[in-house]
């Protein structure tokens, strides 16, 4: 009798998870507690992050062990309402540092918000890490960016700047030199398009203004050739940003890989499978 209970348990048990690999896909991360070593256990800390003469309110989620770490720095959208914790903490448990920031003027940080201050913001949070690696055992010479939304146009903007930061990951970019063009510089138009009546400390004709004179900074495709050796990955939810792409493709001599998936703008139904991308890429 126990042995016929024991067939049945089994029968049920391996039903259901074939019911529940279908309804996923297949997509399943295993997530488990974390043995905090003694001498240096994982753990959070607030920062304050010195970049154009103002302070960046941030945090970095400590990985575990004694050893310098990979680091990861998140990269926010506009206004930042997405901040992909979800990836921060299992990227953390793998062995990742990870830094999440506020650019200037946006949230908590000081200064003035420019989208040409979020691409100094990062460069300057590079160095800062440069500084104290030691401190935070950061392993300088394996950081990696992650952006989502405007974050990804910075990612791919910073990243052009960064000698010693190979590798990108761009989530749903947001082409502002295209949004500005679609409007033709009527900056009431775009500021309603991109919401800035609503967020951050800098009026929309501060914000657009110096899109609409000076496109050619903000054309993600100007950035190709000094992209050429980084390792980058576009993700993204439409195929509008495919001309940008193709662009920064035909120029990579290292890693490019661009797709669009059937989701939303923050990857609700695809976390766990963005999750295992991201993962994969910073194991690369």
């Amino acid at each position: 009798m126990k042995k016929a209970t024991s067939y049945l348990f089994a029968a049920v048990l391996l039903l259901t998870t074939t019911i529940l690999h279908a309804q996923t896909g297949g997509d399943t991360l295993v997530l488990t507690d974390i043995q905090w070593d003694a001498a240096y256990p994982a753990g959070s800390e607030e920062l304050n992050i010195p970049s154009g003469g103002s302070l960046l309110q941030g945090f970095i989620y400590k990985a575990n062990g004694t050893a310098k770490h990979p680091t990861l720095l998140l990269l926010h959208g506009y206004p930042g309402n997405e901040r992909n914790l979800d990836l921060a903490q299992v990227a953390r448990a793998r062995g990742w540092n990870v830094i999440y920031f506020d650019y200037r003027g946006s949230w908590a940080s000081q200064g003035i918000f420019s989208f040409k201050h979020c691409v100094e913001d990062v460069v300057n949070v590079v160095g800062w890490c440069t500084k104290n690696s030691d401190s935070l055992h950061i392993d300088t010479n394996n950081i990696a960016l992650f952006g989502h939304s405007m974050g990804g146009w910075v990612c791919l903007k910073a990243l052009a700047q960064l000698p010693n930061v190979q590798k990108g990951f761009a989530l749903s970019t947001w082409d502002i030199a295209g949004s500005v063009a679609a409007q033709k510089g009527d900056l009431k138009a775009i500021a309603k398009d991109a919401g800035a009546y609503f967020v951050l400390n800098a009026t929309p004709a501060q914000q657009f203004t110096p899109v609409v004179k000076n496109p050619a900074y903000y054309e993600l495709q100007n950035e190709a050739k000094a992209l050429a050796d980084k390792q980058i990955i576009m993700l993204d939810e439409h195929s509008h940003n495919q001309p940008i792409a193709n662009a920064l493709q035909r120029q990579n001599n290292a890693y490019f890989l661009y797709e669009v998936w059937p989701t939303d703008h923050p990857f609700t139904n695809k976390r766990v499978a963005l999750i295992k991308k991201v993962l994969a890429f910073l194991r690369k």
